[in-house]
């Protein structure tokens, strides 16, 4: 169910971020802020415990991730709305004679943890990352189960957050609602152990933003955008940013207009695609590309005190024309080489968990079918 442009209005107006208002200053962390997207979903099978385990050896300062909630209203760590036989396999039914079992093709909103935690999402390597590593019969995490793993591996809760809401505000029955998201992530979040100013709540469906905003004002939020959710089909009005309308925005440039929107949310940080999907080169080298991220939108942000870390980027000359506009973070597949980067730039980086460590724990918290 969506908020009424009128409800959306009523929650903006009681946040104490607004354009033009006092600035509460988002995460500056002594590192430049390196996160492992899905983990680390370049070097191992995204979103799973052995991605987060690598990277944290790699040296990431954020781990960025997704949750959707199950049909009993459980926040597990996976990025999409249903299962795929692209990356899970089933194994055996919850129950005997389960009436929802093959339970992949089946969206998470309509799935039981239980019956989740029947499925292999360990096995398949993409043919898009082809340099991942696979642990076969890995099972689909919890949240609390990650931070659970975390706590061993970073007994010090050095590491920062980046924890997505994967809700679509178009499709409303392929997800789980916003009060849904809110009450099970924030629950989770408090009760990891690590401190809520190191959790960074990033969602493309601004209504959870505010939502979250609203019940817990510690926590920074994170305003995702890409080409296609600034504005909706023949430029009506787009179901991801809570009823507003970028056009709407004061701003000579469409990326300045996009930083002020965020700012009239209470977003701390701007966190757009890399490249706009309406360009035709993936490279700054190539004839038509386009980048999404552009320096007027990261200088707008930075006036109005958000920091902007943009995703996902996985090409050197993207991220060095990004440290050149003065980003202030990157989310990458490859936090290594990007680390390693970043690191060549003159940027500092944050040290690298114990590998040993690292990896006793993923031994003891890895769950498998």
């Amino acid at each position: 169910m969506f908020l009424s442009t009128i409800a959306c209005a009523s929650i903006i107006s009681q946040l104490p971020l607004v354009l033009g208002g006092p600035a509460q200053q988002a995460f500056r962390p002594k590192y430049f802020d390196v996160q492992g997207h899905r983990g680390s979903r370049g070097e191992a099978i995204e979103n799973t415990l052995p991605a987060f385990a690598w990277g944290m050896i790699d040296g990431v300062t954020t781990l960025e991730l997704d949750n959707g909630i199950t049909k009993d209203g459980v926040a597990v760590v996976w990025h999409d709305e249903e299962i795929t036989a692209e990356k899970c396999l089933d194994t055996k039914p919850a129950v005997k004679d389960d009436p929802d079992f093959p339970y992949v093709g089946k969206h998470i909103a309509n799935l039981t943890l239980a019956q989740i935690k029947t499925l292999d999402c360990g096995s398949k390597r993409l043919a898009a990352d082809p340099l991942q590593l696979t642990y076969p019969g890995t099972k689909i995490s919890t949240l609390r189960e990650l931070f659970a793993f975390a706590r061993c591996a970073d007994p010090k809760r050095q590491i920062q957050w980046n924890i997505e809401s994967k809700i679509n505000p178009v499709d409303v029955n392929s997800t789980r609602g916003v009060q849904d998201f809110v009450d099970a992530q924030h629950r989770e979040f408090v009760e990891s152990s690590y401190d809520l100013s190191q959790i960074t709540y990033q969602s493309f469906d601004w209504r959870t933003l505010i939502s979250m905003k609203k019940r817990e004002p510690k926590i920074l939020i994170s305003a995702l955008l890409e080409q296609k959710t600034v504005v909706g089909p023949d430029n009506t009005t787009s179901q991801w940013l809570a009823g507003l309308r970028v056009e709407d925005f004061p701003g000579a440039t469409i990326g300045i207009k996009i930083a002020n929107a965020a700012k009239s949310i209470g977003a701390s940080v701007l966190s757009p695609a890399a490249v706009s999907s309406a360009g035709t080169g993936i490279d700054p080298t190539e004839p038509g590309y386009l980048p999404f991220t552009t320096k007027d939108m990261i200088g707008q942000a930075h006036e109005l005190s958000m920091v902007v870390k943009p995703w996902t980027v996985n090409r050197m000359n993207i991220a060095e024309q990004l440290l050149d506009w003065e980003v202030d973070g990157i989310i990458t597949d490859y936090p290594s080489m990007m680390r390693r980067f970043v690191q060549q730039r003159g940027k500092s980086v944050g040290p690298k968990f114990p590998k040993a460590r690292v990896l006793d724990c993923l031994d003891k918290h890895l769950q498998r079918t």
